[in-house]
């Protein structure tokens, strides 16, 4: 299956020898250049472990040497402090 457009990656050697040290890739697009079989040309960014993009890459890899990142769940939200019980949306006081 290809990487779709939105996708975070894990790119490590066994996608391509380029990548011994692993990186997080955002797919921007899976560009259709002429390649060997089982590769594939990625648009995308380099992720840090924030999440935050530091530089736009192509990169040439091996299509069965990815991995989908999966990242922790982010934790709950809490309630507003400054939300006030008894309020409705409209700022009327219930009667």
């Amino acid at each position: 299956m290809l990487p779709r457009s939105g996708d975070v990656l894990q790119v490590t050697r066994a996608a391509s020898v380029q990548f011994s040290e692993p990186i997080l890739f955002r797919v921007i697009r899976v560009l259709d250049w002429p390649t060997y079989d089982g590769w594939i040309w990625l648009d995308g960014y380099e992720l840090n472990m924030s999440g935050d993009a530091t530089d736009r890459r192509t990169i040439f890899v091996q299509k069965e040497g990815l991995r989908q990142f999966r990242s922790p769940a982010p934790a709950p939200r809490r309630p507003s402090e400054t939300s006030r019980p008894g309020r409705l949306a409209t700022g009327r006081a219930r009667v």
